[in-house]
């Protein structure tokens, strides 16, 4: 059974700086643990039916404009039901005064609410940014990540491929590593972000001298936090009677990473090639496949246009 992810109330609060109103320091211990919010709209009007009550309630200015207009019997119902145990915490934008019968009854059931100066829509798309990423799926995966003419690139293979000599040479090149030997991977609605663990940041290993400081050695601009993971390359070693792909036609390869599904290139290493070399040109034609100009088919329909010809003559 797949864990549920969740965090505290405390560390939304502390994240955002909120002004808290209402609450006891055992209310700050209440789990989110879904991240989407909820503007209670239904909720205000009396409908309770299939409300979402483990959603951050958020009071913007059309749901304080609209308990102006309710009566306090339909606002004692309302607020009693928005106040549930379930209910992680109620939110007010644009630091709106707390409609005073709610926070009565907030303060009766020690039932967390705070106050934020931000705008309701910019409030909503922060704290759901902020709750997408402490809450999503992850894992942890043996690689690399390097930011490559801005896509994520994921590199794997075998150990003693030379994964982090080539992370060396990419970075000597321009490029921004992410993370070495070991990437934290998190799914973010249908996309896949990778970040390295704090203890390894900007830390590459290189057999024969050790540890090295890449933000030292190459300036804080190489390395960055995280970046969507766009493409994994794959390492293998050079066969001499194995089959490799070689003009690209062949059906396209992908990774199933937490269920989402990440081309994939796979190449051989050998002695004597540029691996950096070759990973720039297969980032560089992914991005050209991606707007629509692929390579191995302008080739092919090259090849079928030269077999008519001969045809004709």
């Amino acid at each position: 059974m797949e864990e549920v992810k969740s965090i505290t109330v405390r560390k939304l609060q502390e994240y955002f700086n909120f002004e808290q109103i209402c609450g006891s320091e055992e209310s700050l211990e209440r789990a989110i643990v879904i991240a989407d919010t909820n503007r209670p709209g239904l909720e205000l009007a009396g409908y309770f039916d299939h409300s979402q009550a483990k959603r951050l309630v958020i009071l913007g200015d059309k749901e304080i404009a609209y308990i102006k207009t309710m009566s306090e019997h339909k606002q004692r119902k309302s607020f009693d039901f928005i106040t549930n145990e379930k209910t992680p915490a109620i939110i007010i934008s644009k630091h709106y005064e707390c409609p005073p019968l709610l926070k009565r009854i907030a303060k009766r059931k020690k039932f967390p609410i705070f106050i934020s100066n931000a705008h309701t829509s910019r409030l909503i798309v922060d704290i759901v940014a902020f709750l997408d990423e402490q809450l999503a799926t992850s894992d942890t995966l043996h690689g690399g990540l390097i930011s490559i003419y801005g896509k994520g690139v994921l590199i794997r293979g075998e150990s003693g491929m030379g994964k982090s000599e080539i992370a060396l040479e990419l970075v000597k090149r321009g490029h921004l590593i992410v993370a070495d030997d070991r990437v934290d991977i998190y799914r973010i609605h249908n996309k896949i972000v990778g970040k390295s663990p704090d203890m390894l940041r900007g830390m590459l290993e290189i057999r024969g001298i050790g540890v090295i400081n890449l933000q030292r050695m190459f300036g804080i601009a190489s390395v960055i936090p995280k970046a969507e993971v766009s493409l994994e390359i794959c390492l293998v070693q050079w066969e001499k009677n194995a089959d490799y792909d070689r003009v690209g036609i062949e059906d396209k390869k992908y990774d199933n990473i937490l269920g989402v599904d990440v081309p994939k290139i796979i190449i051989p290493v050998r002695e004597g090639r540029s691996m950096a070399a070759i990973i720039e040109s297969a980032v560089t034609n992914f991005i050209l496949s991606e707007m629509g100009m692929d390579s191995a088919k302008e080739f092919e329909q090259r090849v079928l246009d030269y077999i008519e010809q001969n045809k004709q003559k």
